[in-house]
């Protein structure tokens, strides 16, 4: 199978049970999606496959062959030299503490993003719609309020 991730091509021989997350960790070593509860609870795992955010815990890697995914490793530009405008605006807003929701929350942040850009009616990104949104990722440190800001930073 093949699968697209951070934009480059992975021909791939595996075992029908490996999740997704197992792949991305072990096989091709990108540890930023972090396995938190492996139940899709917690939203730590969270990528985005073809452009819409999922929970890699929940995903059997070969259900996905020839899809795109995007990592927290992929988001940054010119070949990670420059951070994701998203990446920048948390890190302006100190949106995180312990770091280990962080990649799972900016996929999730991108992906809403793009959820709402692509809605027909029309979605006003409020402060409250967006913590509703992102209401699927959990952060233990209690740093929801400011990554509600750093969206609304790169949203303005």
């Amino acid at each position: 199978m093949t699968l697209h991730v951070n934009a480059q091509a992975h021909e791939l021989d595996l075992d029908h049970r490996v999740t997704l997350l197992d792949l991305l960790r072990e096989r091709l070593g990108l540890t930023g999606a972090k396995k938190g509860c492996d139940h899709g609870q917690c939203g730590a795992c969270t990528v985005l496959v073809d452009g819409r955010r999922a929970n890699s815990c929940l995903l059997l890697a070969v259900a996905h062959d020839g899809a795109a995914i995007t990592t927290v490793e992929g988001l940054a530009d010119d070949g990670g030299d420059r951070l994701h405008p998203l990446q920048e605006a948390f890190l302006e807003r100190d949106a995180f503490q312990c770091g280990y929701c962080t990649p799972g929350q900016l996929c999730s942040a991108l992906g809403m993003l793009a959820e709402a850009a692509a809605d027909p009616d029309g979605v006003d990104l409020t402060r409250t719609e967006i913590a509703e949104r992102l209401s699927g990722n959990l952060c233990r440190c209690g740093a929801h309020p400011r990554m509600v800001d750093a969206v609304l930073d790169v949203i303005a």
